[in-house]
């Protein structure tokens, strides 16, 4: 994208991220499109088919978060197999896991929510923040995760702050339910001041926190056009993504009512989360995508030099030429870490 030093380009491109925002030893993994669009359930599969609404009907579990609201949750596969809880981003839905779900769900117990004001879960009355966000996996957790079973708790970009905030409220909960912890596409912190997707003049150094919060904060309508779509792809997905990874990310994308993307971006401007990290006393993986623009992979290299310090990193995996979708860019690098993870109890 060509980027003319002006005032009015930088606008431009900062409505830009705000239409499209989805905020969300080393070991170096390189990009397979092969590896990412078949062979994960046989050799005939299809990204359609990676992305298609799960062919297991799922087990509707009611639960009430500590303010009352109601959250939608999934359970996939066999009551009794080890359980995989995964949180998605801002402005996505339960369904992004899709391929996830089709993955796994025959060989685990797979669960699903909608984030608060996500899908169908309620939005509440509570102003957004991450303590509601710990709340709802807290409540999330203690209605699926049962009989003295331990989860693999999996969160992509708010999700895994999801985690975080989690382990900073509730601490006791973290060796009651983690067996072990996926950060994916996250951060804990600086997320307006590290983000790439603007690539500002010299002059401009970073975006103003109040500029990138009333961006982030704006519920104004993404209606679907050829606009949206770059947009979209521009912001959360790499230049290489495939058509279908775009076309399933913006209609999950474009399906998040304005207020709660506005609501959420407002309280995510101004993240800092990062005095939970010391409570994931876990085996914790981060994980990124070389091309994110939305988190870094300056955030997962710091996040994960903390958990390495006090001995409870597992893996920093960076994906080459990945970004910020990972669990759709690349699915089989994706899923083959969740299986890693979970094997590892």
């Amino acid at each position: 994208m060509a980027v003319r030093k002006s005032h009015r380009t930088l606008w431009t491109l900062l409505g830009v991220a705000g239409l499209g925002a989805v905020v969300g030893g080393a070991v170096v993994a390189a990009r397979s499109r092969a590896a990412t669009s078949g062979g994960i359930f046989g050799s005939g599969d299809t990204e359609a088919e990676l992305f298609a609404t799960p062919r297991i009907e799922p087990e509707i579990v009611p639960v009430v978060s500590a303010d009352g609201s109601e959250l939608h949750v999934r359970a996939y596969g066999p009551p009794d197999a080890d359980p995989i809880v995964f949180s998605h981003g801002w402005t996505c839905s339960a369904d992004f896991w899709n391929p996830q779900v089709n993955a796994l769900a025959e060989k685990y117990r797979v669960i699903t929510y909608d984030q608060r004001g996500h899908g169908r879960s309620g939005i509440g009355n509570l102003p957004l923040s991450p303590d509601v966000l710990a709340d709802d996996l807290s409540a999330v957790l203690a209605a699926t995760v049962l009989g003295g079973r331990k989860a693999e708790i999996v969160g992509h970009s708010m999700g895994g702050m999801s985690i975080v905030a989690w382990a900073g409220k509730y601490p006791e909960e973290v060796d009651r339910y983690a067996a072990s912890v996926l950060l994916a596409s996250t951060g804990t912190d600086s997320l307006v001041a590290e983000t790439t997707v603007i690539p500002l003049p010299q002059r401009f150094p970073r975006v103003p926190v109040p500029v990138g919060r009333a961006v982030l904060g704006s519920a104004m309508p993404m209606p679907a056009s050829p606009v949206t779509t770059r947009a979209i792809k521009y912001v959360a997905l790499a230049p290489g993504a495939t058509p279908a990874e775009v076309a399933f990310c913006e209609r999950i994308v474009s399906e998040c009512q304005p207020r709660t993307r506005g609501g959420w971006g407002a309280a995510l401007s101004t993240l800092d989360i990062k005095d939970g990290l010391e409570n994931l006393t876990v085996p914790t993986t981060v994980l990124v995508g070389t091309a994110d623009r939305l988190t870094p992979p300056s955030h997962a290299r710091r996040v994960a030099q903390f958990l390495d310090d006090s001995e409870h990193l597992e893996r920093l995996i960076v994906l080459k030429g990945i970004g910020h979708m990972t669990s759709v860019e690349a699915v089989a690098d994706f899923n083959a870490e969740v299986e890693r993870l979970r094997s590892l109890n």
